[in-house]
């Protein structure tokens, strides 16, 4: 489906916060190590610690290709913990002469943050929020204004972003339900016949694949011709005639039960898939659409030789082990003897041992 395409393209954009978040971490603290603020001062275990930690963390999640994200707001409390511990432990070795050192520091970690975890606003607190507190204590209260501002400009601007991101992936859910109802439309449409309503041959073909799935039930194939339609044609008019059309398959669709599928099969050709029957039912639903169509009352008087009225021709036969290319070629066969011997006949394939070589029929 559409809609969990969109959630698993959302699970990759989020793995990839996470690969950015540990890529980050781990360059700071490398880049940390290697130039440290003065050349006197040392490498702090929570400096190292993030190190190995981040650099774990990308490798798993690098190679890991399933959704770790739920892991996303421990690490970020975590790596923001060991932050805090060193930016403690650096501004004890800077012996408290260097206030820029925490307000520089405080800036590094926002600006981590709100590059890999600005759709994560939980996880971009955690990680900000023990650095922040200790900067606030470290520095004695001294400069709590500027160090509060520079908390709250990217916390708001954040909080605006995930107002906005909220807003803009329910949109897309929208669009993507609309974009899914819409070709769950079209592709329903694509199945049907537009004048009769009925399936085509793609909806057979699509039906087909269902009906399969039950192999050892037993259903029935009808073919069905409405009698002298050229004739018809010819003589009310292509408009009367695509109105017989229509009430025909009315009369058939309304003849089966909910559960058989009709099909519009050719011109004036109809096919019926009787699902799980008997033999005896199969008979009695095709009697039932036959005078269900003879019933209609629709006037033909160039289809004298059988009835004044439209009348339809049938042949049934068994869907036998799925093979539905045998089962119509039976039904057709049944068809053309029954067209060739009065029309408005059924014939049925199991009366029909062999295919009886016959003149072409006049429709």
């Amino acid at each position: 489906m559409i809609s969990h395409s969109y959630d698993e393209l959302l699970k990759s954009k989020h793995r990839l916060s996470m690969l950015l978040f540990f890529f980050l971490n781990s360059a700071s603290a490398l880049f940390s190590m290697l130039n440290p603020t003065l050349k006197t001062l040392k490498t702090t275990f929570p400096l190292a610690m993030i190190g190995v930690f981040c650099a774990l963390g990308l490798i798993f999640s690098y190679f890991n290709k399933k959704n770790n994200t739920s892991y996303l707001n421990t690490c970020s409390l975590i790596v923001g913990s060991l932050w805090a511990w060193h930016i403690s432990l650096r501004f004890e070795q800077l012996g408290h002469t260097d206030n820029s050192f925490l307000l520089v520091s405080l800036l590094s970690i926002f600006f981590i943050s709100a590059i890999a975890l600005s759709d994560n606003f939980l996880a971009f607190c955690l990680h900000a929020a023990p650095s922040s507190i200790a900067v606030i204590f470290l520095d004695d209260f001294t400069h709590t204004g500027k160090i509060l501002f520079t908390v709250a400009l990217p916390l708001i601007g954040l909080s605006l972003h995930q107002v906005m991101l909220r807003r803009s992936d329910a949109f897309t859910r929208r669009m993507v339900d609309n974009l899914y109802n819409e070709r769950e439309k079209f592709s329903d449409l694509s199945m049907l016949d537009p004048l009769t309503g009925l399936y085509n041959r793609r909806g057979l073909q699509n039906k087909l694949d269902v009906l399969l799935s039950q192999p050892h039930a037993s259903h029935y194939v009808m073919l069905l011709d409405i009698d002298h339609f050229k004739a018809y044609n010819d003589n009310y008019g292509h408009s009367m005639g695509d109105q017989a059309l229509v009430r025909v398959s009315a009369a058939i669709r309304d003849a089966v039960r909910s559960r058989d599928v009709v099909v519009r099969y050719g011109g004036e050709e109809f096919l019926v898939l009787m699902s799980d029957v008997n033999q005896e039912y199969a008979i009695l639903m095709a009697d039932r659409i036959q005078n269900q169509v003879l019933g209609l009352n629709i006037p033909h008087h160039f289809n004298a030789q059988v009835s004044t009225n439209v009348t339809v021709s049938a042949g049934l036969s068994a869907f036998v082990d799925g093979d539905f290319s045998t089962a119509i070629s039976a039904a057709d066969r049944s068809l053309y003897l029954a067209k060739n011997s009065g029309r408005n006949k059924i014939f049925y394939a199991w009366d029909q041992p062999q295919a009886k070589t016959e003149q072409p029929i006049v429709l």
